[in-house]
Formats: C-alpha cells, structure tokens, sequence
C-alpha cells in the first residue's frame, strides 16, 4: 500500500470507523505510522483530506448501491439486497453521516455540486409503480426513501447513546442490529 493509499485508510478508519470526529493531522499520521509533513505533501490539509476520503467512501456506496437499484429483480428481493449493500457499509463506517454532519456544522464543509442520481430516480419510479400496485403503502416516494434510510441508519447512528441510556452490551446491541433487517422487511410489506 502506498504511503498516500495508507494515509487516506488510516483517516477514514479514525473518523468513519472509531468516531475520531476531531482527529488531528499529527493525530493521522500517528496512526498511519508517518510523518504530519506527509499529510500536508498529499493532501495539503486536513479537510482536504477529509473531503478526499469521504468522496471515496460515496463513492463506493454509490456505486455498490446504483448496482442494486438498476438490476432487474423482483422489488421485494431489491429492498433485501439495498438493505443489505447499506447496512453492511454502514457498519463498516457507521460514523460517517455523523462526521459530515459536524463538518457541515463548524466548517461550512460543501461537497461540490452534484448530478441527481439517475438510479435514485430510477428507484423511485419504480417505488411509485410498487404503491400503484398495492405492494406498499402509497404515499410519496421520497417520503418511502426517507422511512427506508431512517429505519436502516437511525440505530446504527445512535449506537453509542442507546448503549449508555439502555445499559445494552456491545453484543445484545449487535444482535439487535442485525435483526433490524427482517423488521425493517416487516414494516414494509405488513
């Protein structure tokens, strides 16, 4: 692995992994096992490093996800298989959303500007013919997309305060997470 390849997983292991939120460049380059100079020579800032990474992160969601909403399987089996994709990623950095929210917040963090999503949109078609159809409640799509992603992310993000307000162990909250799938399945179609 490269030195800037090494860099860029050891940021987004502190701040999507850990929840390092405010890690430093020295913090980074602690961690990566190089020197702060290194950071600046790549990157030349923490927040460009940050906006790097997490377009990185996007990106491999996005891609990984696009796949799902554009094959052409049965919707119910789609809905499994997003969940899935999203949940999985979501795991892996499960402080992502939180991170880009903080920055938003205190730096006026912007990504630049962006396409709609031809898959998004292609989705949501596809939601709006499964509502005609009867197989969900009908309704708006996007609200639909908005229920989906608060059901899939909502637990996950809130992780570390329901453990400390429910008193649940690490494991019995992972169990509880991963069953969160057939609910969400559940609430969807019953």
């Amino acid at each position: 692995m490269s030195k800037e390849d090494l860099i860029k997983h050891t940021a987004k292991e502190l701040f999507f992994s850990k929840g390092y939120l405010h890690a430093t460049t020295q913090e980074i380059a602690d961690a990566a096992g190089v020197n702060r100079s290194l950071i600046n020579y790549y990157f030349r800032s923490r927040d460009l490093l940050f906006q790097t990474v997490y377009r990185e992160a996007v990106e491999s969601l996005k891609s990984q996800l696009d796949k799902v909403l554009y094959d052409e399987i049965p919707f119910k089996e789609k809905l499994n298989l997003f969940i899935d994709v999203y949940m999985k990623e979501l795991l892996k950095y499960p402080y992502r959303e939180s991170f880009l929210i903080t920055e938003i917040c205190s730096k006026n963090f912007a990504l630049k500007e962006k396409k709609k999503s031809a898959a998004l949109a292609h989705f949501l078609k596809e939601i709006a013919n499964e509502m005609e159809k009867g197989t969900i409640k009908k309704g708006d799509p996007i609200q639909f997309m908005f229920n989906l992603f608060a059901l899939i992310s909502f637990p996950v993000i809130m992780t570390p305060l329901y453990q400390k307000l429910l008193d649940i162990s690490k494991e019995k909250y992972n169990k509880l997470i991963a069953d969160r799938k057939q609910i969400i399945l559940e609430s969807i179609f019953n």
